[in-house]
């Protein structure tokens, strides 16, 4: 007799993360590049987990400001905005979500390899791991430069250094995470197991070197927490001195960080074996499951673990949604996010009309989905 396999997606969890997070009223929101993914994990009670991932091809940074959500993709970053009153009536379920996102921008990047995504004073900032730079992302320009290394000789792509993470303080970026020194194409490879490097962005200087791959620069109180995911662990950086300290070490390669109040939501991956870049790092054999670790950071103790079984091996961003227990997202891949209709006062949902036969006056039924051919009927939504 043989065991079926599990479903795509199984993910097992400590008892207590429901309760957790229930009583957080917060959702826990993750990018999976390898599996395609943008994922919401959600408490429906006390007692049950479950999770709504949705397709982006090559997902990476995520964004959360207000009632926004960006995600940057292999060659966009699509804006999502979420509106409470339009959930009750989303047709493909209503009243099951407590609010949902729609999208409303998308920005044509081109192939740019963008990494962390934070929002900011002057607007949308990403990583541009490829062009080795910061930059706004806009309708004017595929992307904006506003900020590069000191050792970074011209604005080219190439990936000359890895710049990676993203830290903002008072709504610009303050920090960043670059895998070496380096002003070659891809010469950081050379170096990942410890040319790592801290930069304050402000003095464009080094802060603090010898780091094992890092990733996800957060700022918590007067440090800088930074994911070493080379080692698998969460370290502590003083950004006066660049003296460092670790915190905890995980079983896995980390990536990708969220802090809420007092708590971190770290994501753990499992290292492709196969893989150039993961090859030779000290976590290399201890990497054994693809999930979200949860740490209360005034104690540097683990509240519990969400691990996946299938189909999730690698995670890059992790982000906390506050104050929303269960939300739901409408992309690209059915009609749906069509017919969302938003203005400043109101929302309506505009239900497709129905095609009609005229020869014979009836209604024409389609057993499948069919395109929108822009003709509606509207439904107003309180």
């Amino acid at each position: 007799m043989t065991n079926k396999p599990h479903p795509p997606f199984t993910c097992t969890y400590s008892p207590n993360i429901p309760e957790f997070l229930w009583q957080l009223n917060a959702t826990i929101v993750l990018s999976t590049y390898q599996a395609g993914k943008l994922v919401f994990l959600s408490a429906t009670d006390t007692e049950r987990l479950v999770q709504l991932p949705r397709n982006f091809k090559k997902a990476m940074g995520i964004a959360l400001k207000d009632n926004y959500l960006a995600i940057a993709t292999a060659d966009t970053v699509v804006v999502f905005s979420h509106d409470r009153s339009l959930a009750p009536r989303y047709p493909a379920k209503p009243n099951t979500y407590e609010t949902l996102y729609v999208p409303r921008a998308t920005y044509y990047t081109g192939f740019v390899d963008l990494h962390d995504l934070e929002w900011g004073n002057e607007g949308l900032w990403a990583v541009n791991t490829q062009f080795s730079c910061l930059a706004l992302i806009n309708d004017k320009f595929s992307f904006e430069p506003k900020w590069k290394p000191h050792f970074i000789t011209s604005l080219e792509p190439g990936d000359r250094c890895h710049l990676n993470g993203m830290a903002m303080q008072n709504g610009k970026p303050k920090y960043v995470t670059a895998l070496a020194a380096t002003d070659e194409p891809m010469k950081w490879r050379e170096f990942k197991v410890n040319g790592g490097i801290l930069m304050d962005v402000d003095t464009n200087e080094i802060i603090t070197t010898g780091l094992c791959m890092p990733h996800t620069p957060k700022i918590y109180k007067d440090k800088v927490l930074i994911l070493q995911s080379g080692t698998g662990e969460l370290i502590e950086v003083n950004p006066k001195n660049g003296e460092k300290r670790v915190i905890y070490k995980f079983p896995g390669f980390v990536r990708g960080m969220g802090i809420y109040e007092d708590y971190a939501f770290i994501g753990l991956s499992k290292l492709r074996t196969s893989s150039k870049t993961f090859q030779n790092l000290p976590i290399s054999k201890e990497s054994v499951f693809a999930g979200v670790a949860i740490m209360y950071l005034p104690h540097g103790s683990i509240v519990g673990y969400i691990k996946y079984e299938t189909s999730v091996e690698e995670i890059y961003s992790v982000q906390v949604i506050p104050n929303i227990r269960r939300p739901g997202i409408a992309n690209f891949e059915k009609d749906d996010y069509r017919y969302a209709l938003v203005t400043p006062t109101e929302t309506f949902w505009a239900m497709p009309a129905e095609k009609t036969d005229y020869e014979t006056n009836t209604p024409v039924i389609h057993q499948k989905p069919q395109q929108s051919s822009g003709d509606v009927n509207f439904s107003y939504v309180n």
